[in-house]
């Protein structure tokens, strides 16, 4: 008997002038483990470079450019063209462990109710920081256990009925549809091994935004009233 075809996850890479980091980010997905992925790269309205960076990796994803909305469009036009039935987000300075996407979708065939599963993060100070820049960093955790955008991998159907990610937000975008996904109940799991590296640089979207970080409390606000309402 032939055995059924394995889903296809789509993983999205939004990228902001990031141009220094995307290609590892771009091999860090082509190279996982789990087959098959289709990758697509949205190019936020970047300038140094990274579009023409992407399209050396053609035909092996799918590139698309637009003009700079911010990360929540970018990842809603990304969410639009993907073809697969599992989406995975991966911002352009951060990577994939190579057998991220297998355990991930080990654990929807073990249980096919779920409709969402994490993992950890681990952080590490990227390499081509000089030694001063690094110290103006903050120490890098060796394992994070929030509910992040770039650690999930989620059933389409289950992320549309959670919405599309917030646009008129500059920071706080993944907290703000995390929250809106745990008041719809959706079937979850937390893996205990890291899924996502996160690079700490000079030039992270909290550090690139940080005159928008009162967001973070806009968004812990709407959170909070909306548990109101349902009560």
């Amino acid at each position: 008997m032939e055995s059924r075809p394995l889903p296809l996850i789509s993983v999205i890479i939004t990228v902001y002038d990031c141009a220094r980091y995307l290609a590892e980010a771009i091999d860090s997905v082509l190279r996982q483990t789990y087959r098959p992925v289709e990758l697509v790269v949205v190019d936020d309205g970047s300038e140094d470079g990274s579009g023409e960076l992407a399209r050396r990796f053609l035909p092996a994803l799918r590139y698309v450019y637009h003009l700079h909305e911010g990360m929540g469009a970018a990842r809603n036009r990304g969410v639009a063209l993907a073809q697969g039935t599992f989406l995975a987000f991966l911002d352009a300075d951060d990577l994939f462990p190579l057998d991220r996407l297998a355990r991930q979708m080990a654990a929807f065939m073990r249980d096919p109710a779920l409709e969402t599963v994490y993992g950890h993060v681990r952080e590490f100070l990227s390499p081509d920081l000089d030694p001063a820049a690094a110290k103006r960093l903050r120490p890098a955790a060796e394992r994070i256990t929030g509910r992040l955008a770039g650690a999930l991998l989620i059933k389409k159907a289950a992320f549309l009925r959670v919405g599309l990610f917030n646009t008129t937000l500059k920071v706080g975008i993944g907290m703000d549809w995390s929250a809106r996904a745990s008041e719809q109940k959706l079937k979850s799991l937390m893996l205990p091994e890291i899924v996502m590296e996160r690079r700490l640089h000079r030039e992270n979207n909290g550090l690139r935004e940080k005159e928008w970080r009162n967001q973070y409390v806009l968004v812990l606000k709407a959170a909070l009233d909306r548990r109101r309402a349902m009560k």
